[in-house]
């Protein structure tokens, strides 16, 4: 039988391939379904881990119309320009002060994957946001879920541009893999990569207690371009702060240099300043 999709260069995920490479005896994951569109995969997963108690929920879309990104901004590509995931687990043996690393092991776990697979050079601007140079290819945005009977849930959610034309990027400041010159361009080579990566480094979280301290704080701030940084960290309650970013602390937070000090921040959004002075 054809196949029914139209744009040759944008095939669609190959789903059985991707569960016969993940879901495997002893695997993080315990389920994986491609959809053709929805509105969130976030959304979706949220939904469920309400009524059901499983962790390790791997859902894909070719096509999301209503993508979430951090700081309630909207993420949007044509059908198959992108790769769009979400994924529910349950770290019920971490302590939820601990959570708020799932955020950053995330964008630590894409960024090994698309320099491993890719080919890129692929950083991290503080807290989660991939980069590549100064433009952003993937973001990530986690939620915590309370889930009645069954443990809290994380959702992890992925935005990656693939194959996406300067033209069809949702802001001037982002690149796609393919605009980068990456190797592949392969969504279900891609796919089983950054599954694969999240798949050990939260494995490796969770077996440690969930302390960043145990390798992953100094993982984080190698791939981190924001730390050395001349930055200006825009609050959520409002105002501003500049300075030179100093480090990451076991917590998570972005250790900034000021006039009036040092400060650690859990929230803000980032802008790379220059020069380093």
């Amino acid at each position: 039988m054809a196949s029914t999709y139209d744009d040759l260069g944008r095939p669609p995920l190959r789903a059985e391939p991707l569960r016969r490479a993940l879901l495997t005896p002893g695997s993080l994951w315990s389920e994986l379904e491609v959809v053709e569109s929805t509105s969130s995969t976030n959304a979706v997963l949220a939904q469920r881990a309400a009524t059901d108690g499983r962790s390790g929920v791997v859902l894909l879309a070719e096509h999301q119309t209503a993508g979430r990104g951090r700081l309630d901004r909207t993420w949007a590509v044509p059908p198959r320009a992108g790769l769009t995931l979400s994924v529910l687990v349950r770290p019920y043996d971490v302590a939820v002060s601990r959570w708020p690393w799932i955020s950053l092991l995330t964008g630590l776990a894409v960024a090994a994957a698309l320099n491993a697979t890719a080919g890129v050079a692929a950083t991290l601007k503080w807290p989660n946001d991939v980069v590549i140079g100064e433009r952003k290819v993937a973001g990530v945005l986690v939620e915590r879920v309370e889930t009645g009977p069954y443990p809290p849930a994380a959702v992890i959610g992925i935005g990656l541009n693939v194959s996406a034309t300067a033209d069809e990027l949702p802001v001037p400041t982002a690149t796609s893999l393919s605009l980068a010159g990456a190797r592949t361009t392969d969504r279900s080579v891609l796919a089983r990569a950054v599954l694969r990566s999240l798949e050990g480094l939260l494995g490796d979280w969770q077996r440690s207690g969930g302390d960043a301290e145990r390798g992953l704080l100094t993982a984080y701030v190698q791939a981190c371009s924001t730390v050395g940084r001349r930055v200006r960290v825009a609050l959520p309650t409002g105002g501003e702060v500049t300075g030179e970013a100093v480090g990451v602390d076991a917590t998570g937070r972005l250790v900034v240099s000021t006039i009036a000090g040092t400060r650690a921040f859990g929230a803000g959004d980032v802008v790379h300043l220059y020069p380093l002075t």
